[in-house]
């Protein structure tokens, strides 16, 4: 028997959510689906987060056992071969069977994605939130500010989250801005339940001048979920990436953002994507095998 991790793109559009569900369709059930068919046995996934109905990944980490003997490359391209276009493995890694993809994460990033202009994006649709209303970042930055550090974040949790404490550690949480896009992008050791799409409906509250920055200290402070903001869109969150122990020698998310892409301040430039490469290509999510 041996233990394999596997790297998963999805968009979450179509989808119940990670986890299988009865009667429900769910990215679990698909995946073990097809890594299965390449194992010629059943297996089961378990995966680093379990993203809700319509959140997207595109760094979800997954391992499942196997007594099968496949080369890496064959368990994408195989698994590849059975699944929608709207999902993917991007890679396999053969890893000690004490590597647990959950259990074994040292950090989890999430992204979310807000399309900030007064038309709404054919494109886009799905996979990020329109805002018609300007936001302003900075009051939102400094809002973000406020959150970061070791906190009880039950403000920000969901009624249903089964997590036993409500304390996490949001290492980092940040909002940019380039042109019509907006990106708040935050870093914990685990995220609670809705947790993220809850600081996002603060920003935003924040960012159209709903309420001040310090608002967020506010709402912090007073673990109170029913004063907190409504629950942001789930089509604008992204499990963007899961870091590991470099003992385990899994690949790392390529470095991404708007340096990279030469794009001007205001509005897309001639040689590259007008979101500044925050939003994941449509190329990337249509079951690639490279």
């Amino acid at each position: 028997m041996s233990r394999i991790a596997v790297g998963i793109e999805y968009d979450g559009s179509a989808y119940a959510g990670w986890q299988t569900q009865q009667h429900l369709p769910a990215i679990q059930e698909l995946v073990e689906k097809a890594l299965g068919s390449v194992a010629a046995e059943p297996v089961q996934a378990v995966c680093a987060g379990r993203t809700d109905s319509g959140v997207h990944a595109r760094w979800q980490v997954a391992h499942f056992d196997t007594s099968a003997v496949r080369p890496m490359r064959g368990w994408v391209l195989g698994a590849n071969t059975a699944l929608p276009r709207d999902i993917s493995i991007t890679w396999a890694r053969s890893v000690p069977m004490h590597f647990h993809a959950r259990y074994s994460a040292e950090a989890r990033t999430y992204r979310y994605l807000i399309l900030n202009r007064g038309s709404r994006s054919a494109l886009a649709a799905g996979r990020a939130v329109w805002i018609h209303k300007p936001l302003d970042h900075e009051r939102m930055a400094e809002a973000a500010g406020l959150l970061q550090g070791h906190h009880d974040f039950s403000a920000f949790r969901s009624s249903e989250c089964q997590s036993r404490s409500p304390i996490r550690r949001l290492t980092d949480l940040r909002v940019r801005r380039q042109g019509e896009w907006v990106v708040i992008e935050g870093t914990a050791n685990a995220f609670l339940h809705h947790m993220m799409r809850n600081i996002a409906g603060l920003l935003i509250a924040v960012g159209r001048g709903d309420a001040p920055a310090s608002w967020a200290s506010e709402v912090l402070q007073g673990r109170d979920r029913k004063l907190a903001a409504a629950t942001a869109p789930a089509e604008g969150l992204y499990l963007w990436a899961v870091r590991y122990p470099g003992a385990f020698g899994l690949p790392e998310p390529a470095a991404d953002g708007p340096a990279a892409d030469g794009l001007a301040a205001d509005g897309p430039a001639a040689d590259g994507p007008a979101d500044g490469g925050w939003l994941p290509r449509r190329s990337a999510m249509i079951g690639s095998a490279s």
